[in-house]
């Protein structure tokens, strides 16, 4: 069944920095080409790093520049000036605009398994920690984080790459438009939200269409992507970003109006191109 089109393709060349929007993108089993191949550490701690904890970073954004061999990955800072991620200024940059000691640091082999684990003072300051970046009122529900995989409690992102628990993420023009009409004085810009793929429903779906779609499988062009979870949002949607301004108030909108989820996750299960214009279907 035709549920839409891709609207638009989202990279994010940098983890938890502001990303660029593509007309086409290669991929393949672990995400978009491209997306989330650097990162950046905390030197202290020695631990890769996210908007949820650095939310200074979504006020960057990183752009990929040059072609085949000479590719590389340009962050544009909140003063507007360029460096290249390995350009050791670019480090010195990013450790004033956070408060901390960073590196910015490459994707390292899946055997270097020190390089992505969490940072454990103790048995439960990061739990705390994590649970803090949710940024929840009294009442309102926090995602189950108290059972989280071993893997999630002891590592800070799949193991090889830089995402927490998924390589792909799906948003809808439905759920954006829905959001619009029960809270219309925030800004619902698709930034905010960090998709790799805004899908244009068609006219008559409405709501917050693609929760409906977990446990299901969507055919998008050539790719095949199997949606596994709901998003549950935390307070990095709220914050000062690239050209978007801070709005506590959208995160009580999600939690309230939309049980904390705003688009969903999952694994994509081929190889291929996708263009903007493709059909998406629900199979």
């Amino acid at each position: 069944m035709k549920v839409g089109t891709v609207e638009s393709v989202w990279r994010y060349p940098v983890k938890g920095m502001a990303g660029e929007r593509l007309e086409r993108c290669d991929f393949d089993h672990e995400g978009l080409k491209g997306d989330r191949i650097w990162a950046v550490q905390d030197v202290r701690r020695q631990e890769i790093q996210s908007c949820k904890f650095r939310p200074q970073l979504l006020q960057c954004r990183a752009h990929t520049r040059g072609n085949g061999q000479s590719r590389y990955i340009e962050i544009q800072f909140p003063d507007g000036k360029l460096f290249r991620c390995d350009d050791p200024e670019a480090s010195m940059k990013v450790s004033v605009l956070v408060g901390h000691d960073s590196q910015l640091r490459t994707l390292q082999p899946k055997a270097e398994a020190d390089f992505y684990r969490r940072y454990k003072r103790d048995s439960h300051t990061w739990l705390d920690e994590l649970k803090a970046t949710f940024e929840r009122e009294e009442g309102e529900p926090l995602p189950d984080l108290d059972n989280l995989p071993e893997s999630v409690q002891e590592f800070v992102s799949l193991q090889g790459t830089f995402f927490l628990a998924s390589t792909f993420h799906v948003l809808t023009t439905a759920s954006l438009d829905h959001m619009r009409q029960v809270h219309p004085q925030s800004d619902w810009h698709i930034e905010r939200f960090r998709p790799n793929l805004m899908i244009d429903t068609l006219p008559g779906i409405e709501g917050l269409a693609e929760q409906a779609w977990v446990g299901k499988t969507l055919q998008i062009g050539e790719l095949v992507f199997d949606c596994s979870d709901p998003a549950p949002r935390c307070g990095a949607v709220t914050r000062k970003q690239s050209g978007l301004a801070a709005d506590t108030s959208l995160l009580r909108s999600i939690v309230r109006q939309a049980d904390q989820n705003l688009g969903i996750y999952g694994s994509i299960l081929n190889a291929g191109v996708i263009n903007t214009g493709d059909e998406v279907r629900l199979i």
